[in-house]
């Protein structure tokens, strides 16, 4: 189905034109084609947790094999989003389907947050990236194909027959990617993979998360803290309210790809950044 086009709290910039819709939210043409297919859609998605209300009623369509970044002030529900549409956490109420499929129908992959807690210490790198597989009780020597055949396509050089307490912090963190692509998955949700990694480290595996998302195509949703890490990587930026949850900004960032350092200082990357910080210190504002 093509996607909806998103309710947010008020016209972003960008002279957008607002309408009110027949329960009373506001809605406005955001910037780039709403014409794209849904992959995941969200509906009536509804969250407390004890007499915090984070999410009231949140509609969302995600396209598919783009690369979605969330983007928000701190507490808005980043993480909490991933989460429900990932099934870590339950909604209230609600309905997300993938591609009008459920997510019980649907293979995913997820790269947590912190790493050194994701990975299986006694394991080696090899054997915590095929994990999901054998839990799937796929045959060891079609295991060793698949992990290999990743590996070679992805061009990685590290020694996976190392236990994750020999590598290195950006190491580890591609093992727990690699683990989460070997399923082949139809959608692949980041939390916040960078922010345990030095700057140094950051940078190399923005550029690797973008190149597996340029080979590959997955439907992929990484949620930042980062402004610049979060519009450096999106086809679309998703912006979120404080709480309870809204959307402040749904914004198509048209930056051919591959992107890299030069990117940083064209002008089309630099309008972007400005734009979302400015619906984002506007957010802030609200408290």
């Amino acid at each position: 189905m093509p996607l909806m086009r998103p309710n947010v709290v008020e016209p972003a910039v960008d002279n957008q034109m607002q309408r009110r819709a027949p329960d009373g939210r506001q809605q406005a043409e955001t910037a780039g084609r709403m014409d794209e297919r849904a992959h995941i859609t969200i509906r009536g998605l509804s969250k407390t947790f004890g007499e915090a209300t984070v999410y009231d009623r949140f509609d969302l369509d995600i396209p598919r094999g783009r690369f979605v970044t969330v983007f928000g002030p701190n507490g808005c529900g980043k993480s909490t989003l991933i989460n429900m549409i990932a099934g870590l956490v339950p909604i209230d109420a609600g309905e997300i389907l993938f591609d009008g499929k459920t997510l019980a129908q649907t293979k995913i992959g997820y790269v947590f947050q912190n790493y050194r807690d994701a990975l299986f210490p006694w394991m080696s790198a090899f054997a915590n990236i095929e994990y999901p597989l054998k839990l799937m009780n796929v045959a060891p020597a079609e295991r060793r194909r698949r992990v290999e055949k990743l590996v070679d396509h992805l061009g990685v050089k590290i020694d996976l027959k190392r236990y994750p307490y020999e590598l290195s912090g950006g190491q580890q963190q591609l093992v727990s990617i690699m683990r989460a692509l070997v399923v082949d998955p139809e959608v692949l949700f980041l939390d916040e993979p960078f922010s345990a990694l030095d700057y140094e480290m950051t940078l190399f595996m923005r550029e690797q998360v973008q190149r597996i998302f340029n080979e590959t195509r997955t439907t992929m949703v990484l949620v930042s803290h980062d402004l610049e890490e979060a519009v450096f990587l999106a086809d679309y930026m998703l912006l979120l309210t404080r709480r309870p949850a809204r959307i402040a900004d749904y914004r198509l960032i048209e930056i051919a790809r591959p992107r890299g350092d030069d990117t940083l200082s064209d002008a089309a990357f630099v309008a972007h950044k400005a734009h979302c910080l400015e619906i984002f210190q506007r957010e802030v504002r609200r408290a």
